[in-house]
């Protein structure tokens, strides 16, 4: 699942913004209960190892000019969810880089 967040701050805010708030992440999580491990292995690049309601998931968010695009590898098992993951996407999102 791929869900773009537009934004006007420019690469660089947008990167220094989810970097300062990505502590926020667990929080902002369905059902506001997770682990959540993140990691930047490019300076674009934020990776996001989600484990809640016995289930993990792997994330990323590409940090980009005019948007952040989240990445959600969703398992078959979660699939049914994605429309709930993907307004939260939506809605957090734009939380964080504000």
């Amino acid at each position: 699942m791929r869900v773009p967040i537009p934004h006007r701050l420019g690469k660089d805010e947008a990167r220094r913004r989810l970097k300062s708030r990505s502590g926020d992440l667990a929080g902002m999580m369905p059902g506001g209960m997770a682990d959540v491990a993140v990691t930047w292995p490019e300076e674009d690049r934020m990776n996001l190892a989600v484990t809640a309601m016995g289930s993990s998931v792997d994330a990323a968010v590409e940090v980009g000019d005019s948007a952040v695009t989240v990445i959600v590898d969703l398992p078959l098992a979660l699939k049914f969810f994605e429309p709930m993951i993907r307004s939260a996407v939506e809605k957090n999102g734009q939380k964080l880089l504000k």
